[in-house]
This record gives structure tokens, C-alpha cells and sequence, in this order.
């Protein structure tokens, strides 16, 4: 199958090499120059575009190569009788196109792109000596030339780029539509940036629609006065937001499944190709002689082998777990109580608006040193894959950030007992932290871009010995080289930007839901916020940053076990301070609302869990969809295999009869 004519494939890798001059006579043995005729044997179509200070090689490969290298990498693609099979160039008709028409979604693109570029290998039966500004190389039999020259600093960096026809479509569709609030095109988003970070801006999309009902109830209970009500309006508020809540956690659960089935996704990736598990290779195909040869016939050793290296595993999380939390007791817990003290002997209104910015900007750092603590502990434990080790990053993160974020308030509702001084922490810490969090993350990578620049133009100034003259960058492939990458400022290893993104969130939720009943305003600030939210991320990954590497996740994977344990530790803060506030004579003495707290607290724990047995986690159609996709492949499995035993029972015949008939 060929592309529709008079559309010419868009360039999508960039390959980053120093500007330098080539002999002719040197040129057959040059290393840029033999990557670039490599890169052209393979099918690629080649573009070198000379910058400031390096040379970029611009890739864009025909749908015909990266569809045999799908094949070649054993792609399972979904066919139009819905059954996942291995893709195969030849029967290319056969399977189902994305949302947007294209035959692969940018994750197989970019796998394709990987799979064929690092694939370059040494296959003659001597060692090549290849040249580079007067310096030998030695590429050896069966090496990979682009890891080779990555080593020896040639080739700088290899990163995707942005479609330009498709980055100013979204722009306008997406990043500066404001008119929908929180409408996105969302077949568009996953098709250009991937399932994960469709799936975050499905997300956000639907927290924050959701997020109306109770800002608008908080609104009404801010402006109009109940009076003597109020004390009966505050438990109908507080329960309808965590049956809000409740909800809202399991609808996204539904809407998380449809999404995948109209991606024809049909199970979350869970492991990366090729990830070690208990020394073994599982991303490669074993035959059951190779198992025999590795494991033996007893089973019982395999077992035991198994079920040890399970618990060992376990008890190193446990370990690390441990640690981590013992860190915070020991040593964030005082800076934090510190902080809430001197929070209360402080009288200026002003002195504590500052102290609170001061404080959030320090712990960022403090915080980020127990993340890069947290990462070297992931790496002695025994996790299956990189999602289960970037999972264990999420949780041991958040603890460091639940101390930091809530200790203070727990401290102000706890032990100084005042409603008023409860409400201006919330106020503040809520305005402070998401003004601060939304102008770092906005302009720290302009900034980052723009210290680039000019220290490439002071160096280019520098060589060539003149002051005069500005240094334009004017190719497009050289600025998008001098962005940013999206990634995590802790762990970007395991994660990408959206760690940031998404703890940002579950930030914001622990903070209007576990302290709802002191000041409900909170959520019409939250609502706004995700709002703005919404574009300004939109913007920042389609101009602020490089294309982003896309990352096999169908799920939001352990945020949203995150999400479901504040909605629990909310139902526990709001019930202690409803009882508080019940308290008539103001000491808030416990024994007056301990039956109520109780009493409160196991109602809503139970209408939590029941009801998330209740409503089914996928609809109804996605379910059938599922299990008729099921019953097609097992059908089809058995036709197979039957048609494959005939046969095999037909040549046994005929071999029968063959040395039957030499023997007469």
C-alpha cells in the first residue's frame, strides 16, 4: 500500500551531529557521512539543515518502511473483525486505522523510528575504521553505529520533532479555544502525543467539569448567610462532596475504559518490551526448550525459585517504604511544625503571606533531594517492570509532599483550634502554591530556552572574535533543539512532565476535600484554576517544550489509587471538624462529637466502598465489545488449529503411504 499521492511523509526525528568541514576524499569514511547514507539505505527521506553551532539530520520515513518495521518488531494491531493481531505489511488492509486516518499512532511511529536507527549495525566480517575531524573510530563487527558515535560524543542527542502542520492545528483547536471551557479534542491529542498524556488531559478535563457542582454549593454557602442553618447546611455540604466524589472516581473508571476501546486500545500496556523480570528476558520470545535448558523438568524448584524471589522483592519495598517514612518523621516533620509555629507567633497578615511563599519555594528543594533519595532506593528493588518502579516513585513522593503540603493545616486544626486562622492558611496556601506552581511552570522553560540562546550566541561571538551583529537562529529543528524536554523534575528516568502535572493535582483535591467543611470556597478557586490549567499545559507542550517521547500508559496508574485515599482521609478530617464546630462552648472538647464522628465516618466508608461495587467500571458496551472480540479470536484460533491438525494428518497419510510404497 503506498501514501496518498502529493503527500509527502512529515520529518519526525531529529539527529543532533557537530558542523564541521568533510574532505571528499574523506567523506567515505566519515562518521556523519556514513550515518547519513545508512540512514538512507534503510528508506529514510534525509534532510541536513546547518545550524549556529551544530548540523541536524531531519528523518521522515515512507509508510511502506515503517510498516515493515512494525512487522519486524511484531506489532499487534487491531483488524476490522476486531482481533488483535501480529501486523503484517502484506495484509496492511486488513487492520483498522487510528482516529485521525493514519495507520500507526505516534508511539509506533517513534518505536519504528527507534527500532530502525539504533538497528544500524557493523554486518561485515572485519572491524571499519571510520574518521571524524581527524580522529580514528573503531566500529566493530555487529555494533551499533549510532550508540557507537553517541559514546564518543559525535551524535548529541536524538529527540522527536513537532509536526508543524498538526502542532498550529492543535493550537488553534485546543491550546487557544477558550469558548469550550473544558472541551478537547481528544482523538487528536492521543494521536500527536500518545495515549499517556491524552489519558492526563482526559483527566483534568473531566475533574475539572466535575468540580462545578461543588464550586457552585460552596459559592452559595460564602455569600448567602444561614444563620442559625448553618450548622445543618455545612453536614449536607460535606456529604454531597464526598458522594461527589465517590462518583467521580468511578465514572472516570468508565469513561477510562471507553477512551481505550476508541483507541483500540484493548489492555493497559503494562510492561515495557524487553524488561527484566527475575533474571529472566520476558519481552523476547522463550520456546519451551529454552525453558527446559534454563529451568529443567522440576517444577518445584521453579516454584521455589519464584515464590523466593517474590517475598524478597516485597520485603525491599517494604524496606524502602520504611525508610522513607522514617525519614519524614525524623526530619521533615520538625521543619514543618516549625513552620505552622512560627506561622502562629507571627501577628502581620503581611509577614505571613511572605513567610508562606518562603517557605513553599524552600521545601521544593528539600523535597527534591527526598525524590533523588527515593529514585536510588527504587533501584534495589525487585520490580517486575518500569511502570511498577515508576509507580513506587508516585508513592514515595507523595508521602514527602502529603507531609509538606497538609502538616502545617493539621497543625493550625488540631492543636490551635481556630476556625478563622484555618481558613487564611487554606486561603493562602492555596492562592501562593498555584500562582507559584503556574509561573515556574511557565516560565522556567522560556527561561531555560533563552539562557540557551544567548550562551550559544556569546560562544559563537567569542570564536569568531567580533561583537557586532546578532546571531539569528533561523532554522526551526535548531530552536526546538534548544527547548526543554518534558520531563519530571524528580526521577525523569521513570517519568516524564506529567509526575509534576499530576501531583499538582492530587495536591489541590487533598486540599479542598479534607478540609471542605472549614472553607468550601476552595473549590470555585480550584475550578478557575483547572481551567486556566487546562491551556496554559496545552500551550507549554505544544510551543514551550520538545515533542515529548510517548509513553505506553492506558491508565493514570497510581495517582488514582492516590486519589481514592484522600477521599478517605477527607471523610476523616471532615468529620473531626464538623464535630469541632458543633462543640457549643468553643474548647473544642472531642467527647461531644465522638458518636457523630464515628457514626458519620463509618456511613461514608461504607457508601464508598458500596458504591464502587455498585457502578461497573466499564459500560456495557465496551464490556460486550470485549468479550465479542474474545469469542472472534477464539473462534478463529480453533479453525486454525483444526485446519493446521487436518493437514498435519494428511501429510502424516501420505508420508505412510510413501514409505509404504518403498517398501514394496
Amino acid at each position: 500500500m503506498s501514501e496518498p499521492e502529493g503527500e509527502e511523509p512529515a520529518f519526525e526525528i531529529a539527529v543532533v551531529v557537530p558542523k564541521g568541514n568533510v574532505n571528499a576524499e574523506d567523506s567515505s569514511f566519515d562518521c556523519v557521512e556514513l550515518l547519513v547514507r545508512e540512514f538512507r539505505k534503510l528508506g529514510f527521506v534525509v534532510e541536513r539543515v546547518i545550524g549556529v553551532a551544530d548540523e541536524f539530520i531531519k528523518l521522515a520515513a515512507a509508510l511502506e518502511t515503517l510498516g515493515r518495521a512494525a512487522a519486524r518488531l511484531q506489532v499487534k494491531k487491531r483488524t476490522r473483525i476486531g482481533v488483535d493481531l501480529l501486523f503484517e505489511w502484506e495484509e496492511v488492509e486488513a487492520f483498522v486505522r487510528q482516529p485521525d486516518g493514519s495507520l500507526f499512532s505516534w508511539s509506533e511511529r517513534f518505536h519504528c523510528y527507534q527500532h530502525l536507527i539504533y538497528g544500524i549495525e557493523n554486518k561485515s566480517r572485519s572491524a571499519i575504521i571510520l574518521k571524524h575531524e581527524g580522529k580514528e573510530l573503531r566500529w566493530e563487527v555487529g555494533e551499533c553505529l549510532l550508540q557507537k558515535l553517541e559514546a564518543e560524543g559525535i551524535v548529541k542527542d536524538v529527540f522527536p520533532l513537532h509536526d508543524e502542520i498538526k502542532r498550529k492545528k492543535l493550537l488553534h483547536s485546543w491550546a487557544l479555544h477558550w469558548r469550550g471551557f473544558t472541551d478537547q479534542p481528544m482523538d487528536e491529542i492521543c494521536s500527536y502525543f500518545g495515549t499517556k498524556i491524552a489519558v492526563y488531559f482526559a483527566f483534568l478535563g473531566m475533574y475539572t467539569k466535575w468540580l462545578l457542582f461543588p464550586a457552585l454549593f460552596g459559592l452559595m454557602l460564602q455569600i448567602i448567610d444561614f444563620g442559625s442553618l448553618q450548622l445543618l447546611v455545612l453536614p449536607i455540604f460535606f456529604i454531597s462532596i464526598t458522594l461527589w466524589a465517590i462518583m467521580f472516581s468511578q465514572f472516570w473508571k468508565r469513561k477510562n475504559a471507553a477512551l481505550l476501546a476508541r483507541w483500540q486500545i484493548s489492555y493497559p500496556v503494562g510492561a515495557d518490551a524487553g524488561h527484566k523480570l527475575l533474571g529472566m528476558e520476558w519481552g523476547s520470545f522463550q520456546s519451551p526448550m529454552e525453558i527446559i535448558r534454563k529451568w529443567g523438568t522440576d517444577n518445584t524448584k521453579e516454584k521455589e525459585f519464584f515464590q523466593r524471589n517474590e517475598w524478597f522483592g516485597r520485603f525491599l519495598r517494604f524496606r524502602n517504604d520504611a525508610l522513607v517514612i522514617l525519614s519524614i518523621i525524623c526530619l521533615q516533620l520538625p521543619f514543618e511544625l516549625a513552620y505552622a509555629h512560627t506561622y502562629e507567633v507571627v501577628e502581620s497578615d503581611l509577614m505571613k503571606f511572605g513567610l508562606t511563599a518562603v517557605y513553599l519555594f524552600t521545601i521544593q528543594y528539600v523535597t527534591q533531594i527526598g525524590g533523588k533519595i527515593s529514585v536510588g532506593l527504587i533501584k534495589h528493588e525487585n520490580n517486575e517492570n518500569k511502570e511498577k518502579r515508576a509507580d513506587s516513585l508516585v508513592y514515595k513522593v507523595f508521602g514527602l509532599y502529603f507531609m509538606q503540603s497538609y502538616i502545617g493545616i493539621f497543625y493550625h486544626a488540631l492543636l490551635h483550634r481556630s476556625f478563622l486562622t484555618l481558613r487564611q492558611v487554606l486561603i493562602q496556601r492555596l492562592l501562593v502554591s498555584e500562582v507559584l506552581e503556574n509561573l515556574l511552570e511557565n516560565s522556567l522553560p522560556y527561561l531555560k530556552y533563552s539562557y540557551k540562546k544567548y550562551r550559544l550566541r556569546r560562544k559563537r561571538k567569542c570564536e569568531k572574535g567580533s561583537s557586532t551583529g546578532k546571531i539569528q537562529f533561523t532554522s526551526r529543528v535548531e530552536k526546538e533543539y534548544l527547548k526543554p524536554s518534558y520531563s519530571a523534575s524528580i526521577g525523569d528516568e521513570l517519568e516524564d512532565g506529567l509526575f509534576d502535572d499530576f501531583l499538582e493535582l492530587a495536591l489541590q483535591f487533598g486540599l479542598i476535600m479534607m478540609f471542605a467543611c472549614a472553607f468550601p470556597l476552595t473549590f470555585a478557586f480550584a475550578f478557575l484554576n483547572n481551567i486556566t490549567e487546562i491551556r496554559t499545559d496545552a500551550v507549554k507542550l505544544l510551543t514551550m517544550f520538545r515533542r515529548p517521547v510517548p509513553r505506553a500508559a492506558a491508565t493514570i496508574g497510581a495517582w488514582l489509587n492516590i486519589f481514592q485515599f484522600l477521599v478517605v482521609m477527607s471523610i476523616c478530617t471532615n468529620c473531626a471538624l464538623l464535630a469541632w464546630l458543633y462543640d457549643q462552648e468553643g474548647k473544642w472538647k472531642i467527647e461531644p462529637g465522638l458518636a457523630a464522628i464515628l457514626i458519620m465516618e463509618h456511613v461514608l466508608l461504607l457508601i464508598k466502598f458500596g458504591f464502587s461495587r455498585f457502578v461497573p467500571e466499564e459500560p456495557a458496551w465496551v464490556r460486550a465489545n470485549r468479550v465479542k472480540n474474545a469469542t472472534q479470536a477464539q473462534n478463529m484460533c480453533s479453525k486454525q488449529l483444526l485446519r493446521t491438525m487436518s493437514g498435519g494428518e494428511k501429510v502424516f497419510s501420505e508420508v505412510k503411504r510413501s514409505e509404504s510404497g518403498e517398501c514394496n
